[in-house]
């Protein structure tokens, strides 16, 4: 057992990579699913949607051809909008909240109709969006990544001059560093920051970090607000003996290597073991499969019915390949000569409700010991440092909003985090 790179041919590394949520093929395919669309009042999915999207109204305009009115439907509540119809678990939203579910009928494919729309108007670089005259507030924002665009977007679009500053060489921060290749390409990544910069009023400072390159009492000096979109942090620690092994890494690194160093110079093991059973989860285990990996287990201390991933991304690490232990938890990583060779797990059980309902996993007192060369830790992130749970901060002039605040949730919640950080910022501009 090894862990090497250039596994795959360029071929294979193309194909196993190649975008898993093609779009309509044709205008009239997607009239077909467009117009089984009810246009329901008080319609369930906008309801459900965190950015507030008017689902039935930017598919009625696709059912109309006005496809540049259904891509300002959308962009208007969701600047992200064309990513989002990409990595959003449809399924536990808009899609899951659509009536033809309860008739026990297929729900309209609102994410692709979604992407119909938006792909049109990012290839055809329509300018829906006209900035007012400047007023002559200046804010920067700390991180290009969905907050951070989306609430430099608005701010852009009400006059403000905004400067985003980003620690990485490009920005969209985990559209292009931290989600599956297949799911989000590269290249759509690239076209969609395009996309958002192209109103004007926004610049991006590449390759400055807070705290390094920038300091937080400089800037707070030197704009009128600032708003702090950076993310979270590193993946949380397992807390057992062996972690320092080489072989054992972090699922945010590893999908950032990917992202960012490309598929064929990654390093991937034979047998390899997933930790955790979320989206990054889901991602960090597929994608190690599709860079080569013979085995990939993915381990998981609660049962199916706990697990924080959608039905469909389950569905997807399985199609590829991959092995679940359910109700495992890891208990010792061992190896040879420094690098990782077993993971010894305890066999878990539900205990009793709590107060809540919900069942903890207990240990059984039996164990088994898997053979692995890497171990992929998908157990959740910590942000970079503590943050008051809310847009505005208690310093003057400082704001927050995104992952860095609510710990990491979807892409959807941090655009619409970055909606609600404008709001405040522009409230405060205007009482001063």
């Amino acid at each position: 057992m090894a862990i090497s790179n250039h596994r795959l041919t360029t071929a294979q590394y193309e194909d196993n990579f190649r975008d898993i949520h093609p779009g309509f093929a044709t205008r009239d395919a997607a009239l077909v699913d467009a117009n089984r669309c009810l246009f329901c009042y008080d319609a369930p999915c906008t309801k459900s949607c965190p950015t507030g999207i008017d689902v039935p109204k930017f598919i009625k305009q696709i059912t109309t051809d006005n496809i540049r009115g259904s891509a300002h439907t959308i962009f208007q509540s969701n600047i992200m909008g064309g990513g989002c119809s990409r990595v959003c678990p449809v399924e536990k939203l808009c899609e899951g909240a659509c009536v033809y579910n309860l008739m026990e009928e297929e729900a309209i494919p609102i994410a692709r109709l979604q992407r119909y729309s938006t792909d049109i108007a990012m290839r055809e670089r329509w300018p829906l969006f006209v900035r007012k005259p400047a007023i002559g507030k200046r804010v920067a924002v700390v991180g290009a990544g969905p907050a951070g665009l989306s609430c430099a977007h608005v701010l852009s679009r009400e006059g403000v001059e905004v400067v985003i500053y980003e620690k990485e060489p490009k920005g969209g921060g985990l559209m292009t560093y931290g989600i599956a290749a297949y799911k989000v390409t590269p290249e759509y990544c690239e076209e969609e920051l395009d996309y958002i910069l192209s109103l004007g009023g926004i610049s991006v400072v590449y390759n400055s970090s807070l705290g390094k390159d920038i300091m937080l009492p400089a800037l707070l000096q030197e704009y009128d607000a600032v708003f702090l979109a950076y993310g979270v942090g590193l993946t949380r620690q397992l807390g057992v003996p062996g972690e320092a092994l080489e072989g054992v890494v972090d699922a945010i690194r590893f999908i950032y290597s990917i992202r960012a160093d490309g598929y064929p110079a990654v390093p991937v093991g034979d047998k390899v073991a997933v930790i955790g059973m979320g989206m990054t989860a889901i991602d960090a285990a597929t994608q190690a499969k599709r860079l080569g990996a013979s085995e990939v287990t993915l381990v998981y201390r609660r049962s199916q019915d706990e697990m924080p991933c959608t039905m469909t991304e389950l569905e997807i690490a399985k199609l590829d390949g991959c092995r679940v232990l359910w109700l495992a938890a890891p208990l010792e990583l061992t190896g040879e000569d420094g690098r990782v060779t077993h993971l010894r797990c305890s066999v878990m059980r539900l205990g009793d409700p709590d107060d809540s309902g919900r069942r903890s996993p207990v240990p059984t007192g039996e164990t088994f010991t898997l053979e692995v060369d890497m171990v992929i830790k998908a157990t959740g992130q910590k942000p970079y440092g503590e943050l008051a749970p809310a847009v505005a901060t208690d310093t003057k002039g400082l704001f927050a909003g995104g992952d860095c605040v609510n710990g990491g949730k979807e892409v959807v919640d941090a655009v619409e985090a970055g909606k609600n950080g404008a709001a405040a910022i522009m409230k405060y501009l205007g009482s001063r």
